[in-house]
């Protein structure tokens, strides 16, 4: 292949195989390996392979395979990942002979998503003569996946894992959001503090952006940005902070997170540090911060709130 070095293509099972590239591959040397994989693939397994496709759209792959790419570095839609266990399982199930194929451009931790919720779903109705495939696809996920992944994803797996288990019970109830609070103040300008703004989106669409505070303090101020009415959210949740640089269009950003709101059972959530996406490696953000989220089941102001939010 050219310049093979870029191809990653692992047996993580007999049956599951990864196929990833870097997200900085050379286009033109892409192309080259995509179609030399897809011919090594068929004169391997023939017509018993499916490509399962975990990045964004591409025309020239389409044909290959099921598409169920989402955003490189972000949780996929819980409902996503029960459609791609679902098609997984009953490829496998189809015949012996069957092989199913991750294909990934960037991080390795969209493939390690889809492995470990495959295990915790295939450990439901699993057989004894199952559990090295069960071990070597933890240990793809602990080895591969876990040291590059990030924060949301691994959430999402345990969401998934919960749901299967029973351990974590449905909530079918609309939340509504009230407050995001900062335990702790970034420091992205060069006197200190940071000038945040919010964006919130459901099912990865824009349903909220807040103004822009100037906000000074340390790693013991807290600042509470309220939204009222309270702002009905369900389903899949992406919430990203933003710091505005002064005179400048650009911006950084603070923190990401997603969560679910099915798994959402107290209407205070909190979110440590090692617990929000890209944040949790970034030394301008306190070491013991974090995020609290407020919620309630009505869109009426929560009364006694205090005076520290804005």
């Amino acid at each position: 292949m050219e310049e093979s070095y870029e191809v990653d293509l692992v047996y993580i099972t007999e049956r599951i195989i990864s196929v990833s590239f870097p997200s900085g591959a050379e286009e033109r040397s892409y192309t080259s390996n995509i179609k030399e994989v897809a011919s090594m693939l068929a004169s391997k397994h023939g017509e018993h392979y499916l490509l399962l496709n975990l990045s964004e759209r591409r025309n020239d792959i389409t044909k290959l395979n099921h598409k169920f790419g989402w955003p490189d570095h972000y949780a996929p839609a819980l409902d996503k990942i029960c459609s791609m266990c679902k098609a997984m399982d009953t490829w496998l199930n189809a015949d012996q002979h069957n092989v199913v194929v991750l294909h990934n451009k960037g991080n390795r931790g969209r493939t390690g998503v889809v492995v470990a919720a495959y295990m915790h779903y295939s450990n439901i109705s699993a057989s004894a003569d199952q559990a090295l495939d069960r071990f070597a696809m933890r240990r793809f996920y602990e080895d591969k996946a876990l040291p590059v992944g990030q924060p949301s994803q691994k959430r999402y797996v345990r969401y998934f894992s919960g749901l299967l288990s029973g351990h974590i019970k449905i909530n079918n109830k609309p939340l509504f959001l009230h407050h995001v609070i900062m335990h702790g103040i970034p420091n992205f300008e060069s006197k200190g503090g940071c000038r945040p703004f919010l964006k919130i989106y459901q099912a990865m669409q824009p349903v909220y952006t807040s103004g822009i505070y100037n906000v000074q303090g340390d790693s013991h101020t807290s600042i509470c940005i309220t939204i009222e009415p309270g702002l009905l959210l369900k389903g899949d949740i992406l919430l990203k902070c933003y710091h505005k640089r002064f005179r400048s269009p650009i911006r950084d950003v603070v923190f990401r997170v997603q969560f679910h709101t099915c798994a959402i059972h107290d209407l205070g959530v909190v979110f440590g540090k090692n617990e929000l996406d890209q944040t949790f490696k970034d030394e301008r953000f306190p070491e013991y911060g974090k995020v609290e989220f407020v919620f309630s089941f009505g869109p009426e102001k929560i009364k006694g709130t205090g005076n520290q939010c804005i």
